[in-house]
């Protein structure tokens, strides 16, 4: 395999396209809504689909064409993927719950009390359902078989 854009490597390549995929739905999904794009979106965390389970999912489906489901890369392409996806479903999402009740605490008082405790709020939208993460999955799939030719170009 040579020839990528990204230090010459295709699975880079797709696996950038995949992401940027996840994220550009994301940005022109309000349009469905009645709603302008949301151009904010293409850079932050969060939300349908999960950026993070199509990238490395597409990674994996690139590897599994490449090397086959037996390799070590695949080996290797599997368990990263597992963590990252349950980093994003599980670490993150509590993170974000957490960031939520801390801002929601933060308001509380400062709104009874009078003082400014922090001049920002935390960020909420860090993590992803099981269904954004599904969603994610499934266009890293779909985006990794799209690009076969070229991965094993």
């Amino acid at each position: 395999m040579s020839g990528g854009i990204l230090f010459g490597n295709r699975l880079l390549d797709v696996a950038v396209v995949s992401c940027f995929s996840a994220q550009f739905y994301k940005v022109f999904f309000p349009l469905f809504k009645g709603q302008r794009p949301q151009w904010a979106r293409l850079i932050q965390t969060g939300g349908m689909p999960s950026s993070h389970a199509s990238t490395v999912v597409s990674l994996v489906t690139g590897v599994s064409l490449l090397k086959g489901f037996r390799s070590v890369e695949f080996a290797i392409a599997m368990v990263f993927a597992g963590i990252v996806l349950y980093d994003a479903t599980g670490v993150r999402q509590q993170a974000g719950k957490h960031a939520k009740a801390l801002n929601r605490l933060i308001d509380a008082i400062e709104h009874n009390d009078g003082i400014e405790i922090i001049n920002e709020k935390f960020k909420e939208l860090l993590g992803h359902t099981p269904i954004e993460v599904f969603w994610g999955s499934i266009l890293g799939i779909a985006v990794g078989l799209l690009f076969k030719g070229y991965i094993l170009g």
